[in-house]
């Protein structure tokens, strides 16, 4: 039995509906994460396949779909919400952390527009696989918990795919959209009920709204900043797929650098370029002036709330920069603040001679590095300088991963679970959720892609 405690559910009018998932024909279990159901307290053999398809709402659960608003690729939207997915409820794990049990894919809710509020299966595995690498590495992040088959198909532009339900864990799911939902409708008293409500459930320590500003304004530096150092790109940084928490959620078409360029975008929707790796960062800046706009009607005299909320919000350039340092000077096993010029040098190198993100950084351990370069000799003038600086190879071996989900590598295992065959999916997320290992067995995942195999686009797909 899991015992749920409802604290979302327990919110005013408005914040969200209730509406149960909708049952699916022949549910077969995928995925199961038995670390993560430990550490949340939940007993393995409670999670059944008929409650991780929807198909059985536990008892003590409060389904809902949460209501939010957002910035689409900058253009506003004031009506989303969760459309393809389905709040059980919070559980308290034994640490007394509180977290969300979500199902994504769950069917049709008030909040769907006219989409059918299912997911197939290609999404939610590349979730799973992606969202568990980032927690191996220690990335603030939503979690996978579960994949079931739904044996319905999908029908989406590609034709019949087969359905999938994600569980999803989260510290929670409220977004800065979910702030902009009650903020466009000039709902004072949801914001400050919503305000109190993620100030005793994420920052205790935050005294208002101006305090709560500071303390998302730095944990999204923080993750900003470890994404940038993982060749992470989310692919859709809307304000609704953005936590206040300060974990990555909403993966949708997110992918890895393969060959490093900051200009690098993968999402099919993303035409201009707006989500690119080396954009991350200014949206961020961009998404958090939305909700520090959000709050400011919480923040007394209008005149000093701006300039205060706009203080606050300036306050991300340095600690992402600081952090951005912090972050790819353990990549080299460096001072970061003090050896910018290196790091930088390396990045334009890496760009001009179109080397491996992923396999230059986890090679300056064992001297491979050069191996990723076209003119090795530009790299050994570098190495010379940096190997000056007596590099701390601990530091670089915990921040640099031998493996990624290679966007190509999710791919195959995609195709093969869509066949029936889970082994591909199985390998590999066992070899990156543990990206650290250095494993012959798995030398071939840690491979960059040849030309035929690179993955030049994704798509939300969901």
């Amino acid at each position: 039995m899991i015992r749920f405690d409802n604290s979302y559910a327990r919110m005013p009018q408005g914040f969200f509906a209730r509406v149960d998932p909708t049952p699916v024909t022949a549910p077969s279990l995928l995925a199961l994460n038995g670390p993560l159901a430990d550490r949340l307290g939940l007993d393995r053999d409670a999670l059944t396949v008929e409650m991780l398809s929807g198909n059985a709402v536990p008892q003590g659960a409060a389904p809902l779909a949460q209501a939010y608003a957002g910035h689409q690729f900058g253009g506003f939207v004031p009506q989303l919400g969760d459309g393809r997915a389905v709040l059980l409820g919070e559980i308290v794990a034994p640490d007394g952390a509180r977290f969300d049990i979500q199902l994504k894919g769950s069917g049709p809710t008030p909040f769907s527009r006219r989409g059918d509020g299912r997911a197939w299966m290609g999404p939610v595995l590349r979730e799973y696989l992606v969202s568990e690498f980032m927690a191996a590495m220690g990335v603030p992040t939503t979690r996978a918990l579960a994949a079931v088959a739904t044996g319905d198909q999908v029908w989406r532009e590609q034709g019949g795919l087969p359905g999938a339900v994600l569980t999803r864990v989260a510290a929670s799911h409220i977004r800065v959209g979910t702030f902009q939902y009650f903020a466009v409708r000039d709902r004072k008293d949801a914001l400050a009920a919503l305000t109190d409500h993620v100030i005793a459930r994420h920052y205790p320590d935050a005294d208002g709204p101006l305090a709560l500003l500071d303390r998302v304004v730095a944990a999204q530096a923080e993750t900003i900043a470890q994404w940038m150092a993982l060749g992470f790109i989310h692919g859709v940084m809307n304000t609704d797929n953005m936590a206040i928490s300060g974990e990555t959620i909403d993966y949708g078409p997110c992918a890895f650098m393969d060959v490093y360029h900051p200009d690098t975008v993968f999402s099919s929707i993303d035409r201009q370029g707006r989500y690119a790796w080396a954009n991350q960062p200014q949206i961020a800046v961009w998404n958090l002036a939305q909700f520090a706009t959000c709050l400011i009607p919480l923040m007394g005299e209008e005149e000093a709330a701006v300039e205060a909320a706009t203080t606050a919000v300036h306050r991300f350039a340095p600690l992402y920069q600081a952090a951005w340092l912090r972050r790819f000077g353990d990549k080299l096993g460096i001072d970061g603040a003090a050896n910018q010029s290196l790091i930088e040098s390396l990045l334009q190198m890496m760009a001009e001679q179109r080397a491996d993100f992923t396999r230059v950084f986890a090679g300056l351990s064992d001297g491979t590095a050069r191996d990723e370069f076209a003119d090795p000799a530009a790299f050994d003038t570098w190495a010379r300088d940096w190997q000056a600086l007596s590099p701390d190879t601990t530091a670089m071996v915990r921040a640099n991963p031998q493996r990624i989900p290679r966007n190509h590598r999710v791919e195959q295992a995609i195709a093969s679970a869509v066949a029936g065959d889970m082994a591909p999916f199985e390998r590999l997320f066992d070899a990156i959720t543990h990206p650290r290992d250095l494993r012959t067995d798995w030398a071939d995942l840690a491979q960059a892609p040849t030309p035929a195999q690179a993955v030049r686009q994704t798509f939300c797909g969901t």
